[in-house]
């Protein structure tokens, strides 16, 4: 007989694979998906307005159709240390998926964090929910040397 065990009833009954440890939850259970909706590797330089994609045209976005998304979340391995500045830029869309209005609202802007050979991680927002029909992921730095960002982007239902 095992030494673990468990009441069923008012008997006491072995732990075995046919008749498993019952689990209790304990209060909800949050189900989330993720899907992956960009892996890039950019080639971070001196150019304003340049985009994980590396585009500058500045109305086209980095990412398209994420309505369905509450959050995203960047996943980036930066291989030069140079303070590199990003900046997020959002935006919701028609049914023809043209912009609502002239621009972008402006979600976040600073300096990536790590240094040299080093992972980093970005909420999009970084509080609350997004749910924005575009997003634009735009990077670059002052220094002469350039130097190689790959990317990932998660999409985040539910």
């Amino acid at each position: 007989m095992s030494l673990i065990g468990w009441l069923k009833g008012n008997r006491l009954v072995d732990v075995t694979a046919q008749d498993p440890l019952p689990v209790q939850q304990q209060g909800a259970i949050t189900t989330r998906t993720a899907d992956t909706l960009l892996v890039a590797i950019t080639t971070v330089n001196t150019t304003p307005n340049r985009d994980l994609m590396e585009n500058t045209n500045t109305e086209t976005p980095t990412l398209d159709n994420c309505g369905q998304y509450r959050k995203l979340v960047w996943f980036y391995f930066r291989t030069g240390g140079a303070a590199t500045t990003y900046r997020i830029l959002a935006r919701a869309t028609d049914l023809s998926a043209q912009p609502l209005g002239a621009g972008w609202q402006e979600l976040a802007t600073g300096t990536l964090p790590g240094d040299a050979n080093s992972w980093g991680r970005i909420e999009i927002p970084s509080a609350g929910d997004g749910y924005y029909d575009q997003y634009r992921i735009e990077v670059h730095h002052t220094e002469s040397n350039n130097y190689t960002l790959t990317s990932k982007v998660i999409g985040v239902r539910g």
